[in-house]
């Protein structure tokens, strides 16, 4: 191996931690040509993973499952190939504690945010669904979205690996958001329902600026009818004055009840409580 072939891969090596992943655009913007990654290939410091995907090999004795899990292959798209992408809707609320079952016989979903995603992702043979969603749901695309404080080490699959990186996912805020844009085709009101049960520690400030930046009337009406129901702490801080809840009418659950405040069809349980009528003398 000549030095500068030999300079590339201690370049290669510093960057991708063992079980991570790049691709062949992510070599070629830094000079790494075909025939290198042949080279590499042929002597095991890179394994195919897809079509123009490479991984850095990573013992998985014990662990079988670990190369099909989804959030190495995430955290190498963000933190090493630069993609703007983030974890988001239900995926980020379950990463923050809100989601606790998965329905029995189901894979995992995971719901990923991105105007240009990796065309790639999608194809790797993962033990969870990648949804992926854009981010035009907000006008301001960044609003919400963190790193998170996630310990990822206790994942047993990342335990694997020495490197850790925070990942970007949406803030519980902007996740409810994106969760209630699912309903009620890839979502149900029941999961939602449990969700805002748990949803006790919202930040209100966060939350107006996220609901001011929302696009679609249908969400911002769903998270206030939900909200009434829940009347968490945080919800007397949020006032449906400050957010722009359109006009009109909205059918938007087949089958449903009209909310008498909020204007949009849901299921018959989610209306307002009536109180009940005082027994006679």
């Amino acid at each position: 191996m000549n030095g500068q072939k030999e300079e590339k891969l201690k370049f290669l090596l510093a960057r991708i931690p063992p079980g991570f992943l790049v691709d062949s655009a992510w070599m070629t913007k830094h000079g790494i040509s075909r025939s290198s990654t042949h080279d590499y290939l042929r002597r095991h410091w890179l394994e195919p993973l897809s079509r123009g995907v490479y991984r850095r090999p990573l013992s998985l004795t014990g662990h079988p499952d670990a190369a099909r899990d989804w959030t190495i292959p995430v955290l190498s798209a963000q933190q090493i190939m630069g993609y703007d992408l983030h974890v988001g809707g239900l995926t980020a609320l379950a990463l923050g504690g809100h989601v606790h079952y998965l329905p029995l016989g189901s894979r995992e979903t995971v719901y990923l945010y991105s105007e240009r995603p990796p065309s790639w992702l999608t194809k790797l043979p993962l033990t969870a669904r990648l949804f992926i969603r854009n981010t035009r749901l907000f006008n301001d695309a960044s609003l919400g979205v963190d790193n998170t404080d996630v310990n990822l080490s206790a994942d047993s699959n990342l335990a694997l690996s020495p490197w850790q990186w925070p990942l970007k996912a949406s803030s519980a805020e902007r996740a409810i958001l994106e969760a209630l844009d699912e309903l009620p085709d890839n979502e149900s009101f029941h999961t939602l329902d449990t969700i805002f049960e748990s949803l006790a520690n919202l930040r209100p400030r966060r939350l107006t600026a996220l609901l001011k930046s929302c696009r679609k009337v249908q969400v911002k009406r769903l998270f206030f009818v939900f909200a009434d129901k829940h009347a968490h702490a945080w919800r007397k801080h949020i006032h449906p004055s400050e957010v722009d809840l359109g006009s009109g009418d909205r059918a938007f659950y087949k089958g449903g009840k009209l909310h008498p405040i909020y204007r949009i069809t849901v299921p018959p349980e989610f209306l307002p409580q009536l109180p009940e009528a005082a027994d006679g003398p």
